[in-house]
């Protein structure tokens, strides 16, 4: 009995010790300033209808960022100059508290007022609306140049270091006498022809990342991106872009290397 009773004391006081060991935590919980209706946006326009754009978040004690087409700005105010002409869908993506919402709003571009980035022009041509055609600079038979072959992965400076001249030595891709087309007729617009003779394309977009170097085709993709050399996701290191010739690249393709693609304005 009396072994059961220092039993009982010992669980007792065991018990005891561990609830004052417990931690005291004062839980606090989220909760929302405002709903999506009361946050406000701007946008404002340095010159009527022009492409210099201020976005801004009005409403205080409000995190997010601003997705601008062109990119990603992580602060609620951003002043950039858009390429485009006609009506742009901007987005605000913040929290409210306790749940995270986005809000858009549309800007209506009438004038490119403001000099773009001048990859912009080598890209697209100054006729920002007419676009420029591009091309594989060789081909498309098997002719000793550089122009689509694998490379050094990793690293967009070894680019040019060709580990296989596929184009050149005898496997060019199935679309060599292809084209591409790029404008800015009230969008980024992108048109891949498998057969430059051809008249039909297959129409996508395009995002130009001049901060980054990068171009990004969506809902197609560029010439010579047959399996496993280009990237499904369609994005590319852009090694070198002027007003004749634009080199891109792939770091790490399927096929566990670089590629290479170089093509000059038609």
């Amino acid at each position: 009995m009396k072994i059961n009773k220092i039993i009982g004391f010992f669980i007792a006081s065991l018990l005891l010790i561990l609830t004052a060991c417990e931690p005291i935590v004062d839980e606090d919980v989220l909760e929302n300033t405002t709903d999506v209706a009361g946050v406000e946006l701007s946008a404002t326009q340095s010159t009527p209808g022009g492409n210099e754009i201020t976005l801004d978040l009005v409403t205080p004690g409000i995190n997010g960022y601003w997705d601008y087409n062109l990119g990603q700005a992580l602060t609620d105010k951003i002043t950039f100059v858009y390429p485009i002409p006609g009506t742009a869908t901007f987005t605000f993506t913040g929290t409210l508290g306790k749940e995270f919402f986005t809000k858009t709003i549309d800007v209506q571009v009438d004038q490119l007022d403001h000099e773009l980035d001048h990859d912009w022009y080598n890209l697209v041509s100054e006729d920002t609306v007419g676009g420029k055609t591009w091309v594989f600079d060789g081909g498309p038979n098997p002719d000793g140049r550089m122009w689509w072959f694998m490379s050094a992965p990793g690293n967009k400076d070894g680019a040019w270091g060709a580990w296989w001249n596929a184009g050149g030595d005898c496997c060019p891709p199935v679309d060599a006498a292809g084209k591409m087309h790029f404008d800015l007729d009230g969008a980024a617009n992108f048109t891949y022809y498998a057969d430059a003779s051809s008249g039909t394309g297959e129409a996508g977009s395009f995002v130009l990342d001049v901060a980054n170097q990068k171009l990004q085709i969506i809902g197609s993709n560029i010439l010579g991106a047959e399996e496993p050399r280009g990237n499904p996701e369609g994005i590319y290191d852009i090694v070198s872009l002027t007003e004749d010739q634009m080199v891109l690249y792939l770091s790490n393709n399927a096929g566990g290397t670089g590629w290479t693609w170089v093509f000059k304005a038609e």
